[in-house]
């Protein structure tokens, strides 16, 4: 039997980029990385925002820079990414976070832009973001890739078309990039989250989240934020250096559930 094999589970050290970091999941996961040690690099569309939330990381004690990014700028995004590894000296985890909210009827006339504008933020925006970020993970002893998706990855709800074919290409893209870069030691995984409580879900009323909680999901609630940026912190540790392409619910058993 070989001897056991002590593998790091800390962060502290580490550069870690998130996207969509002013609110929600992606704040949390800011917060969470920086309560462990790391270098956070928080972007958004919303400046003022992330800037907020690095300051507070700051106010406690945390390491933590604000950048404003559209991530459907493929220009903006090879700039901010560069301008991360510089301020931290590397780079060493990417969380594709950001998202929006797309709601339209397939025979919508605004259907064609709301296409266009959820598969640029929420799917050709990751790729941009890993290619920028290749050269610096590349020399990381610890590079790690999270994809944010979500269960319309794995279901679907009506309406929800642009969304879901986002979700379910980054599921695709996570699985395809952890097969091309695992030889390098680079992991790449998916987290698929499920109800959870954030700007997007604030505008349905609380009776309504306890209803569908109570009808959907194995543990009767909605999620909070921290559970899922504790799950992308875990696929981010050192000693998580055999887990890549995975595509995991966050969802308090909503896919598990069949009645």
């Amino acid at each position: 039997m070989s001897d056991f094999k002590q593998l790091s589970r800390s962060v502290k050290g580490l550069t870690v980029l998130v996207t969509g970091a002013a609110s929600g999941m992606g704040r949390a996961t800011a917060r969470v990385f920086a309560t462990e040690g790391a270098n956070v690099a928080l972007t958004d569309y919303d400046e003022q925002g992330a800037q907020a939330v690095a300051e507070d990381i700051a106010r406690a004690g945390g390491s933590a820079k604000a950048w404003k990014l559209d991530v459907a700028d493929g220009a903006e995004i090879k700039r901010v990414v560069g301008d991360v590894a510089a301020h931290f000296d590397g780079l060493d985890i990417i969380v594709n976070n950001a998202g929006i909210s797309v709601r339209v009827a397939i025979d919508d006339e605004a259907y064609e832009d709301a296409w266009a504008r959820g598969i640029a933020v929420m799917l050709t925006a990751h790729p941009r973001i890993v290619r920028a970020a290749l050269p610096h993970l590349r020399k990381s002893n610890s590079p790690r890739i999270v994809n944010i998706a979500s269960t319309e990855a794995l279901g679907a709800t009506a309406l929800h078309s642009p969304y879901s074919a986002a979700k379910g290409g980054v599921a695709s893209l996570t699985r395809s990039l952890a097969v091309e870069l695992g030889r390098e030691g680079i992991t790449v995984n998916c987290i698929c989250p499920g109800p959870i409580r954030t700007a997007i879900t604030d505008r349905i009323s609380e009776e309504h989240k306890t209803i569908y909680a109570k009808r959907r999901t194995a543990l009767g609630r909605y999620g909070d934020p921290e559970e899922v940026a504790h799950m992308t912190l875990s696929l981010c540790l050192p000693a998580a250096s055999f887990l890549t392409g995975a595509v995991i619910p966050v969802d308090g058993g909503l896919m598990a559930r069949n009645a």
